[in-house]
């Protein structure tokens, strides 16, 4: 229970978020410099960053259009400013065969704005007005990624805050264990004091009675070396008889 409460501030947050960051997600109209000329384009943010967005829009294509694009490059080595698929088939744009193009921007250091142009064939661009009907289903299709990266984006959030909440109840049981070993050692250690104080108090008493004696056994001494004297004295004075 004390999960799901967790996940359910996230997803509240994260609604938050999207309400406040309402260009998000949503597919717009836009243009693109290409070939030295204005393009004409449907582009999108996402929450990510560049690298993530690039991944999974290579991806996303290759999933659900078998389109491979050229210029993203292996683990970022290689990767082009401009990501291209030259006459391939997109059915859901166009019957023809399409030159599709793409590339990412960050905005920020945690959207990344992605823009999809196309064209039928040299300098045949789709446009809003001249090819009205595959450039809606060029906006559909990058409406239908947007809402796959939101997903996307969204599960791994929530993935991650699943992490963080794991590890903050693992140091939470460490903290736990370490408080309680500590305060067992302190009672052990105060246990020890206190009877290393009690073993100091009774030290200090045999130490003073040792030194009552000390000071008997020296006057007895005194008087043994003194008897001891006389003795020898008496002895030697019959020797001379």
């Amino acid at each position: 229970m004390k999960h799901l409460g967790f996940l359910c501030l996230l997803l509240l947050s994260l609604s938050w978020s999207r309400t406040a960051s309402a260009q998000l997600y949503e597919v717009r109209p836009g243009t693109v410099k290409f070939e030295k000329k204005e393009r004409e384009a449907v582009k999108v943010q996402v929450d990510g960053t560049a690298q993530w967005t690039r991944d999974f829009w290579q991806s996303w294509l290759k999933d659900t259009y078998n389109i491979k694009l050229k210029g993203g490059g292996v683990l970022g080595v290689g990767k082009k400013d401009v990501m291209e698929a030259k006459q391939t088939q997109v059915s859901s744009v166009s019957g023809k065969l399409l030159d599709l193009y793409s590339n990412v921007t960050s905005p920020t250091d945690s959207t990344t704005e992605l823009s999809v142009w196309a064209a039928l064939g040299p300098d045949t661009f789709l446009h809003p007005d001249n090819t009205a009907s595959e450039y809606a289903a060029l906006r559909n299709m990058v409406q239908s990624f947007a809402t796959a990266a939101r997903l996307k984006a969204y599960k791994e959030q929530i993935e991650q805050a699943e992490k963080h909440l794991k590890d903050s109840e693992k140091e939470k049981e460490d903290l736990n264990k370490d408080i309680k070993n500590m305060q067992a050692n302190t009672a052990s250690n105060l246990a020890r004091i206190e009877a290393l104080k009690k073993q100091n108090v009774e030290n200090t008493l045999k130490a003073r009675q040792d030194s009552v004696k000390l000071i008997e056994n020296a006057r007895l001494l005194e008087v043994r070396k003194a008897l001891l004297q006389r003795r020898k004295d008496r002895l030697s004075a019959l020797d001379r008889k």
